[in-house]
């Protein structure tokens, strides 16, 4: 039984994006079955997907922003000053309506995704910065978000900066804790591996529940304003996602990171927690219903651009064999210099990365 668990759990996160997309399509057709995703509920189920998290980082993962303050800096600082200043272009170059524009504004100011790190071990990316990056931005967000939607979205609606401080704690900081807790309390048990199989398809089963409550909430304007409403959103969210990614990457290349960095940073910065930024769109634009949508296409379509950027990396390195050796025998310097200083591997979680890779 419990084998059978794990690999439902494995097959979930490899097919994340279409299992994703395929609820969206179903509650599209039948919206009441998602009806009671709001609120509290939906709060509680972003919060069970920060947990997932928690449950894959250990103490050494956060020992990285000691050892490389430099790089998660630079990281850190790209990650808050490209996105939200992309978002905030690409309103006044679509001439957004006020719902739309604070939606993709969310999506900017949030911190960086969880799947970025899968993505960066995929195409030989630097894990442990990737997972440094992450939980630097997903700790400065209950400060680093409000402030910025206030500054770049106040003058569209009142933004309750304190509520959406508290909120962003509940929803990640503390599920992320006490994963983080479990974790180190119980490591050493014999369930917590298979434990850690399943929170794969956890994730992704609670990803889905959001996306489907944010359809069952919009489909009433996406009936009446028609596919033009959809097509025009994701054009806005398809600009952002791309533009973060070449920018992160240019980041890289000014700050004279190595190939496994770059691909690392462009990653961090072009894949966002939209999963927070529906919960939060749900939560404080109440009166802006379809602020919503932006953060929902952006749940389904991170992904998949992540899984075709890694795809991009992974082609070149084919075309250049010497340079992806390169890059693949750096990778094992780093772990194997990480086990000679008695640390786990950058996320150890590497083991779970492998496992969702898998």
């Amino acid at each position: 039984m419990v084998k059978a668990l794990l690999s439902f759990s494995g097959w979930l996160a490899k097919h994340a994006t279409v299992f994703v997309i395929g609820i969206a399509l179903f509650t599209f057709f039948f919206p009441p079955v998602f009806n009671w995703v709001r609120g509290t509920t939906q709060t509680v189920i972003l919060g069970i997907i920060m947990l997932t998290m928690g449950l894959t980082l250990t103490t050494d993962d956060f020992r990285i922003l000691a050892r490389r303050p430099l790089d998660i800096f630079i990281g850190a600082c790209a990650q808050f000053i490209i996105m939200p200043g992309v978002a905030y272009t690409l309103v006044h170059v679509f001439h957004l309506e006020p719902a739309l524009a604070l939606g993709i504004l969310l999506v900017g100011c949030c911190p960086g995704g969880v799947s970025s790190n899968v993505m960066s071990y995929l195409c030989h990316g630097d894990v442990a910065f990737s997972v440094g990056m992450s939980c630097a931005s997903t700790l400065v967000a209950p400060v680093m978000t409000p402030l910025l939607m206030q500054f770049l979205g106040g003058q569209i609606i009142h933004i309750d900066t304190v509520g959406m401080f508290s909120n962003i704690i509940i929803v990640t900081i503390i599920p992320v804790a006490v994963g983080c807790f479990l974790n180190y309390t119980f490591s050493k048990r014999s369930f917590f591996p298979t434990l850690q199989g399943l929170m794969p398809a956890v994730s992704v089963l609670c990803l889905a529940v959001i996306v489907g409550g944010v359809i069952s909430t919009v489909h009433d304007d996406l009936v009446s304003r028609g596919f033009i409403l959809f097509l025009w959103t994701f054009a806005v969210v398809l600009c952002h996602n791309s533009l973060g990614y070449l920018l992160g990457w240019f980041t890289g290349r000014l700050a004279g990171f190595n190939v496994a960095k770059k691909r690392t940073i462009s990653l961090e910065v072009g894949m966002q927690n939209a999963g927070l930024a529906t919960v939060l769109a749900s939560n404080f634009f109440a009166a802006q219903p379809l602020a919503v949508l932006p953060c929902a296409i952006s749940c389904a379509w991170h992904s998949i651009s992540g899984t075709i950027l890694v795809g991009l990396y992974l082609r070149w390195d084919l075309r250049h064999p010497e340079a992806a050796k390169a890059l693949t025998e750096a990778a094992t310097a780093q772990t194997d210099a990480a086990a000679q200083t008695d640390e786990e591997p950058a996320f150890a979680t590497e083991a779970v990365v492998k496992g969702k890779a898998e």
